[in-house]
């Protein structure tokens, strides 16, 4: 279920938009899943996974969300693709692509558009239908939609294998036949079948050893480049994302509390979180005078998140304003495009 109701609490989309319309622009998105029932059937609390988001994606560009895992990353990308199932989760907010809300469509009118929006798992293996040869896999999407018949599919097949670094004759194999690596090559070469233009990328390289992350992140960098492609890619390893953005949003308990360009962003952070993320980045070359900053406490349940910014029972430069109210994302000291959800920081 989905609701027109805002929140004026975080800022909108459009605050720091370039020039044009975005490809996707993501308003006041909150989702709740109900938790526990009573005799009667209604819920007794929600869980706030997602509370308030509102990001922006241009055509070509690769737009970085990085927090600690459960944060609300995975159901952000999920619930952008309309992915979660329906009725499972209350639903407010608006999700535009191409100037369109997809939440204001059928289902119907909604399979059109969605072979423009893909989405590359974080387990390869999970993803892919062990009764089917990879080939198969390959081809009916494309089928579906009508870009290629039953004839020419599995030629295009063979083709998107060898694009991402696969022979042609894999197509005839099955997934259990291939390495974690391969397979994510397999994940890259099935959101590509239906030439999409934006790709959710849900931590592609988390389950990989480093050297295989290497290769992936290099492939799915040639394929914007020659494509055009657009990533949300998540990830909780900011190291990674900084290589591989052109922004990033960084995400506490639901919420974004920084954003900006990603050089940017790992050199001036804004956002107490921001910082002990940073530090927490190992160093090839660190110094005595480099400070791991730790948090105190755990992170809140987002059954029952703590009133004012949700970060302020971790918080170093906590005060009673922050344990009262929510300090809204907006701009900070540093380069355009630079904003944060923080009370003491300027």
């Amino acid at each position: 279920m989905i609701t027109s109701q805002h929140s004026n609490s975080a800022a909108d989309a459009s605050a720091n938009r370039q020039i044009g319309e975005p490809l996707l622009s993501v308003n006041h998105l909150s989702v709740h899943f109900p938790i526990g029932r009573t005799l009667f059937g209604s819920p007794t609390g929600v869980v706030r996974a997602v509370e308030d988001v509102s990001l922006y994606i241009n055509g070509g560009e690769t737009l970085g969300l990085v927090g600690e895992s459960g944060c609300g990353k995975t159901t952000t990308g999920r619930a952008i693709l309309r992915l979660l199932p329906e009725g499972s989760a209350r639903i407010s907010g608006e999700v535009n692509f191409k100037g369109v809300d997809m939440y204001r469509m059928s289902q119907r009118q909604l399979r059109p558009l969605r072979r423009h929006l893909q989405i590359i798992f974080q387990d390869p293996a999970g993803s892919l239908n062990p009764r089917m040869n990879i080939g198969d896999m390959i081809a009916e999407p494309m089928v579906v939609h009508g870009l290629a018949d039953k004839r020419e599919a599995p030629n295009v097949a063979g083709e998107l294998l060898e694009r991402v670094g696969l022979p042609a004759a894999a197509a005839g194999r099955y997934p259990h036949e291939f390495s974690g690596g391969q397979r994510q090559r397999i994940g890259i070469a099935r959101a590509l079948a239906l030439k999409p233009d934006l790709i959710v990328c849900d931590e592609p390289v988390s389950a990989l050893d480093v050297s295989i992350q290497a290769q992936i992140l290099n492939l799915l960098e040639d394929l914007q480049s020659e494509l055009g492609l657009a990533y949300l890619f998540i990830a909780h390893n900011l190291a990674v994302v900084e290589h591989f953005s052109d922004r990033i949003a960084v995400m506490y308990l639901g919420r974004i509390v920084e954003t900006a360009p990603s050089k940017e962003l790992c050199r001036n952070p804004r956002h107490p979180y921001t910082q002990a993320l940073l530090s927490a980045v190992p160093k090839p070359e660190p110094r005595k005078l480099d400070r791991r900053i730790v948090l105190a406490g755990e992170v809140p349940s987002p059954a029952k998140p703590p009133s004012g910014c949700a970060f302020h029972p971790r918080c170093p430069l906590a005060t009673e304003r922050c344990k009262q109210q929510m300090p809204p994302l907006e701009p900070k000291q540093g380069g355009p495009g630079h904003l944060a959800a923080c009370w003491e920081t300027k």
